[in-house]
């Protein structure tokens, strides 16, 4: 049997773990988030690339139209829940049942507002005369809007789902318990804090794109 002190002369031994070893002790959850992290920044950053080109080349001038007011109000909505979600893991590790479910609940909440508000900004594009199927360069403002929305609505059906599971937990003292002591849950609200963080950063890269391209 290896003395400790063996253990510890062993080549790497007591040094941080290689990314390699962190991936490989990720849950394939948290490990399948990332990926399509990833995937969506390169489409975004894909289709991005495309609407600048595409608006450079356009003959249409720069500021002809005013921005959407209703495209810079759904960017506070967004950022205000981003906040309410940040608070979910607080409450979570302080056992706060109760309020935990009010804050996955003005989150859920403040979600439908963002995407009622970006409805209403595409019916300022439709009233200013940028359609879907006209200029190229405005399709792009709708594609990019409408894709952000679909991977919003992703995340808004984890988070109902969570939002259920937590109001059904807070009820009662020993589903309480039972809940807050489950690994899982934990891991689900980290996943989805991260995941909503994600659609917060990109849409405000997609915000600022729209005011300087708009």
């Amino acid at each position: 049997m290896n003395s400790d002190k063996d253990h510890r002369n062993k080549v790497g031994a007591g040094q941080p773990a290689s990314t390699l070893s962190r991936m490989e002790r990720m849950p394939p959850m948290q490990m399948l988030l990332y990926l399509s992290m990833i995937a969506s920044t390169v489409l975004f950053v894909v289709l991005a690339t495309a609407y600048a080109q595409t608006r450079f080349n356009s003959a249409m001038p720069q500021g002809m139209h005013p921005f959407p007011r209703y495209f810079s109000i759904s960017t506070i909505v967004l950022l205000v829940s981003s906040y309410t979600i940040s608070q979910a893991r607080r409450l979570y590790q302080q056992d706060d049942v109760t309020m935990l479910t009010r804050c996955l609940g003005a989150t859920l909440l403040l979600a439908a507002i963002f995407v009622g508000l970006q409805g209403l900004g595409w019916r300022e594009l439709i009233a200013q005369g940028v359609f879907f199927n006209g200029e190229a360069s405005g399709t792009y403002v709708y594609l990019l809007s409408a894709l952000h929305i679909l991977h919003l609505l992703g995340g808004v059906l984890f988070l109902m789902i969570l939002f259920l599971r937590t109001a059904h937990a807070a009820r009662d003292g020993v589903r309480t318990l039972v809940f807050i002591r489950n690994p899982y849950r934990r891991r689900q609200i980290q996943m989805l804090g991260i995941y909503w963080h994600f659609l917060d950063g990109l849409w405000i890269a997609l915000f600022a794109l729209f005011l300087f391209l708009y």
